[in-house]
């Protein structure tokens, strides 16, 4: 054929395909070269998926049924079905931690995105919701070559309660606004919004619930039971799963080891088939954390035999077990009538939804056919993996304009610290194999001369035999850079720390240093969870404080940016940076938020603890200075009540309005703010607004209710729009996890300065009688 004769947009679409058609991997299911199984209805794409599920679990026997429950499912050959690996990760890029993806051949890496905390620290949701397109993209290119799976546990959205916790650093901090925010935006990136409820790829919301301590004085999470409060409950942990679930329409929810108020989250029917079925209506499956059915019964001893513990989680409302239990013991568990095949078909019924709705039973014709290894590792992924890490990096001191540095004035500048030539750290865990990696020293290398020092051997940095060396190159140099921090032998996932104080001799690294160098000195601190430096704040040579988390492959391209000003730092901290003693007055396995002043609890997060800190939650500063000023807020909202009976209450005046009784889509109001650059710099503001709720008894000292992140050149201001939610942001759970709207005055708090009354109203015009 002559290629003249091809329209334009039919060479496009055929270039397209010749880079890569996804032939590699033959169909999952439904192949049509099969003659057995191409009419069968299973098989329809014209017929809606329940109905094609209905089909497909008629024709199965109940071993063939048993068998896939698992996430190593069997294949059932004789109706062409593939066996099939659930597990799958995708924290922060494809992720070889599973068994389900497979790195090499043609997929040699994949893109490698800052551990979670750090993109975290951009607030910046769309740009959470770009990351997870680029990762589901990649995931797809892999599938497509028989290299990975279509269902991601990812994301970790539990909220990072105690400054200690290993895997804090995969998640999106301590505020449930945030977390709730950041799990809609990177599960809807992840799944795609394709035509009615089909999938890119299916996301997963994990741990659910109160799960926030992996090993800590002996208690480990596969013997802990959190006891948690059904307002802390409401109003803090269950958050962002109920963002996952009613906001990203996530296609899987993942249920914890731990047990909360005494029994197994994976055992409860109340947590599973009554809030996340019932209540938050999931289109999707629920899954066990890997062996945590084989855990509530050899370790929890929640139930008397394995079949019990088989019959208590799928009647509960368990889908998927990771681990063999459910393919070991489900057939005894029907046989002796602890459950029955029709509990059996409603599991299964979830899980082949799931896979439907991505394709899998679709034949060849899958709409991401066209993504290949091309599509992986490209110039613009590499590229958005550098931008998530310089819009994450925080500025935490800049004594006497310390930074940015000048390629001019500090032509040698002293690189040091044991982190300041690493590779694999910079990923954070649960990560895959990077596209490549850019170290600290060699971002700072490609601006100026430098002299490297590790000082230390590894983070442990046990001895300070190599301190001489360290001293000797900062007294040489123009400036000099500390690489400090953590890495995954510190905190990781069955790791929790012991201290927040640098580990080892790093602290004394850093001040003789800081005192030998004859130049500016930059502190890096390279960490998931919050570190005390009340040292180095104090410590006049330091002139600057930088938080880069984990900050992926390009980690030191974006950290030598920053340093050197070709990036304004925008990220503002997703914790709160406590003081060491702090941890003497919190015990990890006690889950209160609220403080308890007779027992010297002090609470936790900024939105009840009022003590000291280190660095506050949502601190960060710029090489520019930004003015908010307030334009427009309502001074008045009316909450519309449904009922008579709602209107006569008189708890509702002590207690405020129940969500459940208002119209809450009435209930959003706009404010307009302008920010204003009065520096001489470009650069990008967070503007976050916090709220006061009127004085109550265990209401929050403040809570955030939104943000936006806006660029705003030098010397000019825009304009912003922020909707605030009644129901959502000015609300809070009482003691029985009830959540209501306090009447009266509420202050809204805009940067430090701003601050402005509403006042909320019950509006008996609405009354229908």
């Amino acid at each position: 054929m002559s290629m003249k004769k091809i329209p334009f947009l039919c060479i496009f679409f055929l270039l397209h395909i010749c880079i890569y058609s996804g032939e590699s991997r033959p169909p999952f299911a439904c192949d049509p070269t099969n003659g057995m199984t191409k009419n069968i209805p299973f098989c329809q794409v014209s017929l809606h998926i329940r109905d094609r599920v209905k089909d497909l679990i008629g024709r199965l026997t109940l071993q063939e049924k048993i068998r896939s429950l698992v996430n190593n499912a069997a294949p059932v050959e004789r109706l062409g079905i593939q066996g099939y690996e659930w597990w799958s990760e995708a924290l922060h890029g494809v992720s070889d931690t599973g068994p389900g993806v497979k790195f090499g051949g043609q997929f040699p890496g994949a893109t490698s995105f800052p551990q979670v905390i750090l993109t975290a620290a951009s607030f910046n949701a769309s740009l959470w919701e770009e990351i997870g397109k680029v990762v589901s993209d990649e995931a797809r290119a892999m599938y497509n070559g028989g290299a990975a799976g279509l269902t991601y546990w990812s994301p970790n959205v539990n909220i990072f309660r105690d400054p200690r916790w290993g895997r804090g650093q995969e998640t999106p901090g301590e505020d449930p606004a945030v977390a709730a925010r950041y799990a809609a935006s990177y599960v809807k990136g992840l799944q795609g919004t394709g035509p009615g409820n089909r999938l890119k790829v299916a996301a997963c919301c994990k741990h659910y619930t109160a799960y926030d301590l992996d090993i800590w004085n002996g208690v480990d999470r596969f013997h802990f039971d959190a006891r948690v409060s059904k307002q802390d409950l409401e109003d803090t942990y269950n958050v962002p799963f109920k963002a996952c679930v009613m906001e990203g329409r996530v296609a899987s929810v993942m249920c914890s080891y731990n047990k909360v108020n005494g029994k197994p989250t994976c055992a409860d029917p109340s947590l599973l088939r009554g809030t996340i079925r019932g209540q938050w209506h999931l289109n999707g499956y629920i899954v066990s954390d890997c062996d945590s059915v084989e855990v509530l019964f050899k370790e929890q001893r929640y139930t008397t035999t394995p079949e019990d513990a088989v019959a208590a989680t799928i009647k509960a409302g368990l889908d998927l077990d990771c681990g063999p239990y459910l393919a070991i013991y489900t057939d005894a568990a029907v046989r002796s009538g602890k459950l029955t095949e029709a509990d059996v078909n409603e599991a299964l019924s979830n899980l082949l939804m799931v896979q439907m709705r991505l394709g899998m039973f679709d034949g060849p014709r899958q709409p991401y056919n066209y993504l290949g290894p091309r599509d992986v590792c490209t110039p613009a992924h590499q590229q958005l993996a550098l931008e998530a890490a310089r819009q994450g990096i925080v500025l935490l001191q800049n004594r006497g304009q310390s930074l940015p540095l000048s390629t001019r004035r500090h032509r040698i500048v002293a690189v040091i610290g044991p982190n300041s030539d690493v590779t694999v750290t910079m990923r954070g865990n649960y990560a895959g194999v990077a596209c490549g990696y850019t170290t600290p020293v060699q971002g700072i290398a490609r601006y100026v001369r430098t002299i490297h020092q590790e000082g230390c051997f590894g983070v442990a940095c046990n001895d300070n035999r190599q301190f001489g060396m360290a001293e000797g190159a900062a007294r040489q140099a123009d400036a000099t850079i500390l690489v400090m921090g953590l890495d995954q032998s510190i905190e990781a996932e069955a790791r929790d720390r012991v201290g927040l104080l640098l580990p080892g001799h790093q602290q004394e690294l850093v001040s003789r240093v800081a005192k030998a160098s004859r130049g500016p000195v930059v502190l890096v601190i390279m960490s998931g969870g919050p570190i005390d430096v009340t040292f180095a704040k104090n410590d006049p040579k330091i002139g600057a404080i930088l938080w880069v988390g984990y900050p992926g492959q390009a980690g030191g391209t974006a950290i030598a940016d920053v340093l050197f000003g070709t990036t304004n730092p925008g990220g503002k901290l997703p914790n709160t940076w406590y003081p060491q003693y702090y941890l003497s007055k919190v015990p990890m396995t006690r889950m209160d938020m609220r403080a308890d002043p007779s027992r010297g609890y002090p609470g936790r997060t900024y939105r009840f603890y009022k003590g000291p800190v280190v660095f506050p939650f949502g601190y960060g500063l710029s090489y520019t200075s930004f003015r908010p000023t307030l334009a427009h807020a309502p001074t008045t909202i009316s909450i519309p009540l449904t009922t008579l009976k709602t209107f006569n209450n008189s708890t509702m005046l002590s207690h405020g309005v129940r969500v459940t009784h208002t119209k809450c889509d009435s209930l959003i109001s706009s404010i307009h703010i302008n920010v204003e650059n009065i520096g001489d710099m470009d650069g990008t503001h967070t503007l976050m607004v916090f709220a006061t709720l009127p004085a109550r008894k265990q209401a929050p000292e403040k809570q955030l209710v939104a943000f936006e992140k806006v660029h705003v050149v030098a010397g000019s201001q825009k304009k912003v729009m922020i909707d605030i939610d009644a129901c959502k942001h000015l609300s809070m759970a009482d003691n029985n996890g009830i959540l209501r709207i306090p009447l009266g005055e509420h202050n809204l708090h805009i940067g430090d300065d701003i601050k402005h009354s509403v006042s909320l109203i019950a509006s008996i015009e609405e009354v229908k009688i």
